[in-house]
């Protein structure tokens, strides 16, 4: 078993990224709701401002796909799973969880334009491929 001061601080960095994370998220989307607002009331908006909304749009991590599934065959209930989470470029992350009788495991693993360096399990492709985002048509 892990050492508890070594799961105290993995539990600190987790905890210090997704606060670091919502405070941007938090921040483009007053960004989005000022533009909003501007657009609602008639009042002008700027092209650089639909270009930076356009931006954060891009890079949100909007994209999600759920894979379950029974990761040892004397479990049933498929307890199991991989999630993918990505942006519009295939920039995100992978998170799978492993339940067994005694214990789950969880696993991150990176993904970068639709591929990771962290070789991926059948159900993580399948979710990756699930997550992301259709080719986008060419504007006439």
């Amino acid at each position: 078993m892990p050492d508890p001061t070594t799961l105290t601080y993995a539990a600190l960095a987790v905890a210090a990224l997704a606060l670091a994370a919502a405070l941007l998220a938090v921040t483009r989307a007053r960004r989005a709701v000022d533009v909003v607002r501007r657009l609602e009331a008639d009042r002008p908006v700027g092209a650089g401002d639909l270009v930076a909304l356009r931006a954060d749009i891009a890079q949100a991590l909007r994209h999600v796909a759920v894979v379950r599934y029974d990761a040892f065959g004397d479990m049933g209930g498929r307890l199991s799973f991989s999630a993918a989470v990505v942006d519009d470029r295939g920039d995100g992350l992978v998170v799978s969880s492993i339940h067994a009788r005694g214990e789950s495991r969880t696993y991150a693993k990176g993904v970068v334009a639709g591929s990771s360096d962290a070789t991926l399990t059948p159900e993580e492709q399948q979710a990756l491929a699930a997550a992301r985002p259709a080719p986008r048509k060419a504007r006439p």
